[in-house]
Formats: C-alpha cells, sequence, structure tokens
C-alpha cells in the first residue's frame, strides 16, 4: 500500500480539494467519482460527504490502495 503524509496548513481541508492535492484525482468530476463509489475511507468509515472537513489526525485509505494520514 502507498502511503502519504498530507501537511494540513491551516484548520481543515475539503475531502475533494484533498484528492487533488495529493493527485489522487486528476480533476474535481474525478475526485467526485472517487467520493460516490464510496472508495474513500476515513478513520474506519467509508466516508460519502464530498466537503467533508478533513482534519490533523485523520487517516483516509483511497481504494484499499492508497493511505493519506493528515499530519
Amino acid at each position: 500500500m502507498q502511503t502519504i503524509e498530507f501537511l494540513l496548513e491551516g484548520e481543515y481541508i475539503e475531502l475533494l480539494k484533498l484528492l487533488k492535492a495529493v493527485n489522487i484525482a486528476q480533476t474535481g468530476g474525478h475526485a467526485k467519482m472517487i467520493v460516490d463509489d464510496e472508495l474513500v475511507v476515513r478513520n474506519g468509515e467509508v466516508e460519502t460527504r464530498r466537503r467533508a472537513k478533513i482534519i490533523k489526525g485523520d487517516v483516509l485509505v483511497i481504494d484499499e490502495e492508497i493511505e493519506i494520514t493528515i499530519v
């Protein structure tokens, strides 16, 4: 599994913006498809909210292939 540490600058980042920032999604539409297809697991729970506020300490797994830790 590929692991990524994302340095959060600020209070939070919206899920769609995070997917684009770490180059998992090339476009906003692609990011929406990833979330709508329920491929995002946040802290052990499927995350279906496109604009979910991702904060420091969150761990996301994308399609069981990529783990993103928010620091």
